[in-house]
């Protein structure tokens, strides 16, 4: 287990898939019922395979997991990677979630994450962080355009109505 950060908010690697499952599906409820869109239908043994292969980061406040996200060097299920300009190593962030409560007080938890998503990327020397988002998750899609990603395309819709954009920042090598 790897822990870095203050006495009462510590990073680690993911080992508890159906903890981190349940605070995915808190949050993506959470955030369907904000933006008035459907959730997205997740399985927990994606989550656990995740875990197993050491790529779900958490941070947690008081020993609870209050936010997490996947970072791998592989595209997640579904997300095209033509989509984006050619990159020599791109990484892909997935799986953004923090606690109802946490975004309800307007907490950096999610800024946390991506920051750390940021330098983890940057420090396995990758050249570009992606991620896909649902535009309607203005919050969301602020905080990722804030931190330095760009908007790569129009918004997209699936054969179901899900509404997606790809998202891309450039890593300083």
């Amino acid at each position: 287990m790897t822990r870095t950060g203050g006495a009462d908010w510590a990073w680690e690697d993911g080992q508890e898939a159906a903890e981190l499952h349940e605070l995915l599906v808190l949050c993506d409820a959470y955030q369907a019922e904000r933006s008035g869109t459907a959730a997205p239908a997740r399985r927990v043994e994606t989550t656990r395979a995740l875990v197993s292969r050491g790529l779900v980061h958490v941070l947690r406040h008081g020993g609870r997991a209050v936010a997490s996200f996947t970072l791998s060097g592989s595209p997640p299920s579904g997300l095209d990677p033509d989509a984006f300009p050619a990159a020599r190593d791109p990484v892909y962030l997935s799986r953004l979630a923090v606690l109802p409560e946490l975004l309800a007080e307007g907490s950096f938890a999610g800024v946390r994450c991506v920051r750390k998503a940021i330098r983890l990327a940057a420090d396995a020397g990758a050249d570009v962080l992606r991620a896909e988002a649902n535009p309607d998750l203005a919050d969301t899609r602020t905080m990722l355009l804030g931190l330095g990603f760009e908007q790569q395309g129009p918004v997209h819709a699936d054969e179901t109505g899900r509404r997606y954009v790809h998202l891309q920042k450039f890593l300083r090598q």
